[in-house]
């Protein structure tokens, strides 16, 4: 069995679909969208295989999510693999360059993998370790 795909709610389609794009090398089907009920989706596909569905309705709320640390029960992060702790250093340089906040890292965890934390464009929390 494989996991098909991860869904996650936004404010700013384009604008996520952006970033996913230019700092971790998704490819975007075109935008869908249901007229009656106001969603609006992408599929973001990774040359991993992996998928990321993002989706907008108007009506859902804010992320739980915030940049001082606080968490919430339920899905908290996606994590992306890259082959080198080089790589996992460049990525965070590139995000911080970019303006994103790095929160945690880049460093080794206590269960050995080298990795730092920080936030897409609407806050939710991402991974890029080795």
């Amino acid at each position: 069995m494989k996991l098909h795909h991860t869904a996650v709610w936004v404010t700013d389609l384009e604008k996520v679909k952006d970033y996913y794009i230019r700092h971790f090398g998704a490819k975007s089907n075109q935008l869908y969208e249901n007229k009656e009920t106001g969603f609006k989706s992408y599929f973001l596909s990774f040359d991993s295989g992996s998928q990321l569905e993002i989706m907008y309705r108007a009506d859902i709320p804010e992320n739980a999510n915030d940049i001082v640390g606080k968490q919430h029960k339920g899905l908290i992060h996606l994590s992306f693999l890259v082959d080198s702790k080089g790589e996992v250093d460049k990525k965070a340089e590139e995000l911080r360059n970019a303006g994103y906040p790095v929160l945690r890292g880049p460093r080794v965890t206590g269960d050995g993998y080298y990795e730092f934390e920080t936030l897409d464009p609407e806050g939710n929390r991402l991974e890029v370790m080795c």
